[in-house]
């Protein structure tokens, strides 16, 4: 029997989601929900196509054959997939309640197995696996309790080289593991700090590159024995100014290291420096953007690299010996990431997204020109060509200085001046770009919301001067930026400045909470996901590992003087300021930003008698990953849209 349309858009909603009762949405037993009002089956139906876009993320290289793991997912979680050709079926390995997205590679040599990582919940304690490709067994590497991070296999494929908490649950140290014999895990260099992470292995496999990340704009790059664990610093600190240091990969033949850096620049350039005279030469001298990744060739003839050019990807590839760029095929605009060369070194492959496509596999041979689409991903029924494409904008703010974002318009069926959601990145040091836009597109496209993404002061990808403007107490000056977006929203003829959302993950749920407490009469709603309402708190409680990296951004607690200025400035302690409807967001195992910030906001706002509406994730951390939470969130907050948006 055929069923109807209606019938079976009803199938799909109901099955991503628990039961419905007398025409309502039922959350699932993992959501904690207070203060959402109930959720029509009619508002589900409406919006389901939009929560049934699928992505595909490139993940290793068989390192003989021509075929790849990607990562995508086909139920409620993201899991590892193989695909041996382009086009070819998406053969899924892992199965898993929770998601497998990080550290998949193939071991190196015959690719019988890959390596991946995998947390419970959402809490970010990654633990490390094998899985062996013949028989499908799992076989767990790590303790099952630290948090083990960056997993990199020796070129031999004897060993696999991660960092992790296992000594005293903070400092990340340095570990390496048979990937047959989990007992042989052995500590490498015991560390101090949680920014350490392995960034390559010597070809000889007796070294290791290590990165000690500081903060966003000061990372070190070090020289690790593997037997004799003795340490050498490849970049020490000359004067006052900070570097960072990126993506450290050896030479084929062991004598030099290629990486990026900013020394001596505002973006990050790709450098190569010789381990015998440290002298480092600049390889993209002339490129005033940042390059964000490369992989080299395994024959070392080849790099392929990533550069964001105004939140735009653009692809080169550098022969390494005569330092000259080799001719591309034109790819779409857009966003692209997971640049890595095939073992046979004229042959690349990376993910790619555009506002009209998701993320899918692609792959490019150097020697032929041809570039080829292994993943073709679903978009829920919908023709997303006719979706919204991103507008560049720019506005002058407070001090004067330029302040970009993507402005994205709902179509012309809309008349008149259209209502605003302003959505704010996290990291802090992030930054919106333009890739496909998954359900704000349902915002654009059905209810007629403008969408406008900032990349407000402290975003990455304009200049390190740019991401340093709002540390310490420099913070409000980024609240001033959104102030000032708003004064530029009442000067468009098609933008409501009389209508705007805040919304915002992370950091952007802590922003969203400080434009809702300092601009409340500019605003009529806020959603905050996942934020901190008190810095003072958030550093405090956040996980141990992360405490000193966030103290550099937004300064130490622990100093009275900075104590005060986070305590004047924090939402929860400007609260009473709030007088529009709040929708928080939270994960009850989230290491990051503790459940107990969205909590200690959601209790004193509701001190002022208006709508605050509140759901939390028993089963997530920094944010809901798993897809029947995911919907249930996107239904409540489109009601909310719409109940306090539009009307």
């Amino acid at each position: 029997m055929k069923l109807p349309v209606r019938a079976l858009a009803c199938l799909i909603v109901f099955s991503s989601l628990a039961t419905a009762q007398d025409g309502e949405i039922v959350p699932n037993e993992n959501l904690v929900v207070d203060g959402v009002p109930k959720i029509p089956v009619s508002l589900a139906e409406t919006v389901e196509r939009y929560s049934n876009f699928r992505s595909a993320g490139f993940a290793s290289w068989h390192p003989v054959d021509r075929e790849m793991l990607i990562v995508t997912r086909f139920a409620d979680t993201s899991q590892a997939h193989q695909v041996k050709f382009p086009g070819g079926a998406r053969t899924q390995l892992t199965f898993f309640a929770d998601g497998v997205s990080n550290g998949i590679a193939y071991e190196p040599v015959k690719g019988d197995s890959f390596m991946f990582l995998k947390d419970v919940g959402g809490g970010e304690f990654f633990q490390l696996y094998r899985y062996d490709l013949a028989s499908g067994d799992v076989t767990l590497l790590t303790d099952g309790k630290s948090r083990n991070t960056a997993p990199r296999w020796s070129y031999q494929g004897d060993r696999i080289a991660f960092g992790s908490t296992r000594r005293n649950g903070s400092d990340v140290d340095i570990w390496t593991v048979s990937p047959f014999d989990a007992s042989s895990a052995r500590m490498v260099a015991q560390l101090e700090g949680g920014g350490w992470e392995v960034s390559d292995w010597s070809p000889d496999g007796t070294k290791l590159l290590v990165l000690n990340g500081v903060s966003v704009t000061e990372t070190y790059v070090w020289l690790i024995d593997v037997t004799s664990s003795k340490k050498e610093l490849l970049t020490p600190k000359t004067g006052s100014d900070t570097v960072a240091y990126n993506n450290a990969r050896f030479a084929k033949d062991g004598k030099g290291v290629f990486m990026t850096s900013d020394r001596g620049s505002e973006f990050q350039r790709l450098v190569f420096m010789d381990l015998t005279s440290k002298r480092t030469d600049t390889l993209t001298p002339d490129l005033n953007w940042d390059v964000d990744e490369f992989d080299l060739s395994k024959d070392g003839r080849r790099i392929a690299f990533e550069a964001n050019e105004d939140g735009i990807s653009m692809l080169h590839v550098l022969d390494t010996a005569t330092r000259t760029e080799v001719a591309l095929p034109k790819l779409p605009v857009g966003v692209l990431w997971g640049v890595k060369w095939h073992g046979n070194s004229h042959e690349f492959a990376f993910s790619l997204s555009t506002a009209s496509q998701p993320y899918d596999v692609y792959s490019i041979d150097v020697d032929s020109g041809r570039l080829e689409r292994w993943t073709y991903s679903e978009t829920g029924g919908l023709n997303a060509s006719n979706f919204a494409q991103p507008q560049l904008v720019h506005w002058k703010s407070w001090d004067s200085r330029s302040i970009a974002g993507f402005l994205y318009k709902p179509p012309a069926k809309f008349s008149g001046k259209r209502p605003v959601i302003i959505d704010i990145h996290g990291g802090p040091e992030g930054q919106f770009r333009p890739d496909f836009n998954e359900r704000d597109n349902y915002y654009l496209s059905e209810l007629g919301v403008a969408m406008i993404y900032p990349n407000v002061r402290g975003s990455t990808g304009y200049g390190k001067t740019f991401v340093a403007l709002d540390n310490g107490v420099l913070r409000e000056g980024s609240y001033r930026d959104i102030s000032s977006l708003l004064d530029w929203i009442a000067q468009q003829p098609d933008l409501d400045a009389k209508r705007v959302l805040i919304t915002g993950g992370s950091y952007g749920g802590f922003m969203t909470l400080a434009v809702a407490t300092n601009y409340n009469d500019r605003i009529c709603c806020s959603v905050d996901i996942v934020g901190p309402s008190n810095l003072v708190t958030f550093l405090e409680h956040t996980s141990g590992y992360r405490q000193d990296l966030r103290r550099v951004e937004y300064g130490d607690e622990r100093e009275p003087k900075m104590r005060a200025y986070l305590e004047s400035i924090a939402p929860a302690n400007k609260a009473q300021n709030i007088t529009k409807p709040l929708f928080v967001v939270a994960g009850k195992n989230d290491p990051r930003v503790p459940a107990s910030e969205s909590e200690q906001m959601v209790a004193v706002v509701r001190k002022n008698k208006i709508p605050v509406w509140y759901l939390l994730g028993k089963d997530e951390g920094h944010g809901f990953r798993k897809k029947k939470n995911r919907d249930f969130q996107f239904y409540a907050t489109a009601m909310f849209v719409k109940d306090y948006l539009l009307k």
